[in-house]
């Protein structure tokens, strides 16, 4: 989730968010690997988007922060659309980093994923904004993969975990590190639809407003 604000004079509109982590796998340097990693990657295009015949100069403003105190209330009555809140854990179910829901602004954070600009951060970002992963998930011949393909991913050799390994087997699969945020990613996002107030600003997303436990591996 985050907030858009646009200024005319300079045609530029700017998306805030800030991701606000807790969990006992949290700390302050997970939090700036993960504001650096998105502000890097969405930036990174710099894109241009076309609104009612009008073109725009898109940056985005990613802040994180560490709340090792933060309560479920806090979560709960939250009203502010730029602030999401994910826990940051050693395990989580299923073994990946997952949203609560697309558009959303809460979600799960296994910590190893967050390691080494591995695009987790940028590509789960992305589905807090409203975007989804493609349909077709046999790239072979497209290039680099975007940011918004899952892992799993049948791509080019050279963006494999390893190079050499055939097409879905050990190896053969799209390594996240090797996602990019592309011109077509930003220009995915619903532009005509926001409603700009008289103020300036128009949120992207909607509150999920889910505080999570710590999850623990079946006995």
């Amino acid at each position: 989730m985050g907030e858009a604000e646009i200024n005319i004079d300079s045609h530029l509109i700017t998306i805030h968010a800030v991701f606000i982590i807790y969990g006992d796998a949290a700390n302050q340097e997970i939090a700036h690997q993960i504001s650096n990693e998105i502000s890097t990657m969405w930036n990174e295009p710099d894109a241009r988007v076309r609104i009612r015949n009008e073109w725009w100069l898109v940056k985005f403003h990613i802040d994180a922060e560490y709340e090792p105190g933060l309560s479920p209330e806090t979560v709960w009555y939250n009203n502010n659309p730029r602030k999401n809140y994910f826990r940051v854990e050693e395990w989580a179910q299923g073994n990946i980093s997952y949203v609560d829901g697309i558009g959303c602004n809460t979600g799960y954070f296994k910590a190893d994923n967050l390691l080494n600009f591995s695009t987790t951060a940028a590509h789960e970002f992305g589905h807090t904004i409203g975007l989804v992963h493609p349909q077709i998930i046999d790239i072979r011949g497209e290039g680099q993969p975007g940011i918004m393909y899952p892992r799993g991913t049948i791509c080019d050799p050279a963006f494999q975990y390893d190079p050499k390994a055939v097409p879905l087997a050990p190896g053969g699969t799209m390594n996240p590190r090797f996602r990019t945020v592309r011109q077509r990613d930003i220009e995915e996002l619903k532009w005509n639809h926001l409603h700009f107030s008289d103020s300036g600003l128009a949120v992207l997303g909607n509150f999920s407003s889910l505080f999570h436990e710590k999850e623990l591996p079946a006995d």
